[in-house]
């Protein structure tokens, strides 16, 4: 059962102060060489950017309405990173091995001039730039998304069923909506377009053959979701988790599918094709198949605070290294040394007890 929390009262993530992190002193002073590993071997390569803790939909997974209702005190702009920031930190990982950027939120297409985000960060250069977003607003951001810099986007869709996608987002929003948004996005050259499903039994696992069967052929690529124990409001059982091993059993039979060796180190969706060669699927298993042995990923939260484990309890400050007197090569060094320091690997260690501890919530560090 979830636990219980005050709606009126914003969830309060105890946060580390970065300005404590020891810094090597071998680094002291000097440029911090790319390829850092922390202290299981893992390279950083890829950072999510979460621009803000808002959202327009209440997905009974991920901001659940009663908890997350109208009295919620959300992050008042004031306390959100300016895409300056933001782009500073990037900049500084980059410098360390980051090669890919996800912004994310909330719904990150809330967040105002979020194109100017994007062409900062495209200015940057060498980086794979992505955006995960509902769809709501898509239709209407794609083109001007796309001209900013952006080269791929994914979108959130958990059902075509118009009663259980409006039961699931909890603001009765339509499915032709998203659909909408989707058709914009590759209408701009948004693509490959990347479709995620998150699979909870009993509500929407009967639905995965018939989006399997929706965009077989379209070009874009479906990927399912283990319902997982991300923050501490979602009411989240194991009973609850549909195995990928079971979906990828209950598409083959409809369609017959055979798998596909990954693309890159850290790539956590498990890939499959269509025998027929139309197209892809994939499946993401936190829960059953974890791949914490291969994560190479920091989030970064809308205020500052910088996340080493999708799971974790609390994050670093790094607003406050930003907004100090700490110069470009310090902040690198500060960076590099969190990264040193990660041994997160919460998937592989999964326990009842663990699954219960209080987390850093999704909607406010993105998946």
């Amino acid at each position: 059962m979830a636990a219980s929390f005050t709606p009126s009262q914003r969830i309060v993530i105890p946060i580390r102060d970065a300005s404590n992190l020891t810094v090597p002193a071998a680094s002291a002073g000097t440029a911090v060489s790319a390829d850092i590993l922390d202290r299981r071997g893992r390279p950083v390569r890829d950072l999510r950017i979460s621009v803000t803790d808002r959202c327009n939909f209440r997905c009974t997974y991920c901001m659940p309405s009663d908890v997350f209702g109208r009295d919620y005190a959300f992050l008042p702009h004031a306390d959100l990173l300016s895409f300056e920031e933001m782009t500073r930190v990037t900049r500084a990982l980059q410098g360390l091995g980051l090669q890919k950027v996800r912004i994310t939120g909330g719904e990150p297409l809330l967040r105002r001039h979020i194109e100017r985000l994007v062409e900062m960060l495209a200015g940057l250069g060498g980086l794979d730039l992505t955006l995960t977003t509902n769809g709501s607003l898509l239709a209407r951001k794609a083109r001007e998304l796309r001209d900013a810099g952006l080269r791929r986007v994914t979108v959130s869709l958990d059902s075509l069923d118009e009663r259980i996608f409006r039961a699931m987002n909890d603001v009765d929003f339509p499915v032709a909506k998203v659909l909408e948004g989707i058709d914009a996005a590759a209408a701009a050259g948004l693509a490959p377009i990347k479709i995620n499903m998150v699979i909870k039994r009993g509500v929407n696992d009967r639905d995965a053959v018939a989006m399997a069967a929706h965009f077989k052929g379209s070009g874009h690529i479906l990927r399912f979701i283990e319902f997982m124990d991300v923050g501490s409001t979602n009411g989240w059982r194991m009973d609850d988790v549909v195995p990928s091993a079971e979906l990828v059993h209950r598409i083959d039979e409809v369609f017959p599918v055979e798998p596909v060796d990954r693309q890159y180190t850290g790539e956590v969706a498990e890939r499959w094709r269509y025998r027929d060669g139309s197209g892809e699927i994939g499946f993401i298993s936190s829960v059953t198949q974890a791949f914490c042995r291969d994560c190479t990923r920091l989030r970064l939260s809308p205020e500052g605070k910088l996340f080493t484990c999708l799971f974790a309890s609390s994050g670093y400050d790094v607003r406050g290294l930003l907004r100090g007197d700490v110069d470009d090569g310090e902040l690198s060094r500060r960076l590099a040394a969190l990264w040193q320091q990660r041994s997160d690997h919460y998937s592989e260690v999964r326990t009842a007890a663990t699954a219960a501890a209080r987390k850093v919530e999704m909607s406010y560090i993105g998946g």
